[in-house]
């Protein structure tokens, strides 16, 4: 029975840190580049073909640790990570176990060892595939010389995630946008690599598609090979730009029944999703930013000075004061 601080994991209010997912998306609700096709594909194989080999083939009496199939799922945002462990879970038939380390972390520091653990035996339980996302920031290198206390339970934590997949025999996916922060002990138990590309211009034009209902009422003018062309972005993008689209189309006034999704809308969709996108990319210290900072200390250059002449008052008084004090006590 997991300890009742990992129960309540599944109860924290907003994103949760564990989540047990009945999973409802398939291989079909996702567009992949042929490629990262054909290695899900091999990674599914590996999952169907484990009884026979550990099994009646007896390998599992050679080799009876490391059994637990465990695959890295890395490649840029937004590129169908996600919803390909949900995939591969329905697939199987079992529940997705969803864990989102940050989350767990920041929740239960000092307890993070010991939910890893559990959050394993609960898998197990369930005969879930267990999905880590974000896996780089519970399977980072291990600090060779940890001085903090953070530093120490995060090495704690690569280590009893190591044990434990050595012992774990079953399905764990890792998602990552930084593989090469994983610590190396980790490749040897990572059975298969999945790179997740950007789509190119023919997937892109099919992502678009697959992104909208039957039922969703588009105009005419809409033409998905030109947004493909012209927009070199992820399936995630895509996704939030027909959502966009979708409520500019609805808030429109007028009859529901005369409302549709134009091309100017798909277009002012993605637009809006790339100027986030830049948003997010701004730094403190750009040049313009640290030009601004530059121009304020300059104007505060009389104010600086005259701050710098109080301090030096200061401290010679100070001095002047400690120096009568020294020559009092001498007289006495």
């Amino acid at each position: 029975m997991p300890p009742l601080s990992f129960a309540r994991l599944f109860g924290v209010p907003g994103r949760r840190a564990v989540e047990s997912i009945v999973p409802r998306r398939t291989f079909d609700d996702v567009i992949l580049p042929l490629e990262t096709r054909r290695a899900l594909d091999e990674a599914l194989a590996q999952i169907t073909q484990h009884e026979l080999i550990f099994n009646r083939w007896g390998l599992g009496e050679r080799h009876p640790t490391g059994l637990a199939l465990a695959f890295n799922f890395a490649g840029p945002p937004g590129t169908g990570k996600t919803i390909c462990a949900e995939a591969l879970a329905h697939s199987l038939g079992r529940r997705l176990l969803l864990v989102r380390y940050a989350e767990l972390e920041s929740l239960w520091m000092g307890e993070t060892p010991k939910n890893v653990a559990a959050i394993f035996r609960t898998a197990r339980d369930e005969s879930a595939v267990l999905f880590f996302d974000e896996a780089d920031a519970i399977a980072s290198r291990r600090s060779t010389s940890p001085e903090s206390g953070f530093q120490r339970e995060s090495n704690t934590v690569v280590s009893v995630l190591l044990q434990e997949l050595e012992w774990y025999n079953g399905v764990v996916i890792f998602a990552t946008n930084l593989a090469a922060n994983f610590d190396p002990a980790f490749e040897r138990r990572i059975r298969t690599h999945v790179l997740f590309t950007m789509p190119g211009p023919a997937e892109r034009e099919r992502i678009w598609r697959v992104q909208l209902h039957p039922r969703t009422p588009l105009d005419r003018d809409v033409d998905f090979a030109d947004l493909a062309r012209r927009y070199d972005v992820s399936g995630g993008d895509i996704r939030n730009a027909v959502l966009k689209a979708a409520l500019a189309a609805a808030a429109r006034p007028g009859p529901d029944s005369s409302k549709r999704i134009h091309h100017g809308d798909l277009q002012a969709g993605i637009e809006s999703v790339l100027a986030g996108k830049q948003v997010m990319r701004q730094s403190l210290f750009a040049d313009a930013d640290i030009a601004t900072r530059e121009q304020m200390l300059l104007s505060d250059a009389p104010a600086n000075g005259r701050l710098a002449a109080y301090a030096i008052a200061l401290g010679a008084m100070a001095f002047l004061m400690a120096l009568a004090a020294l020559l009092i006590a001498v007289l006495k």
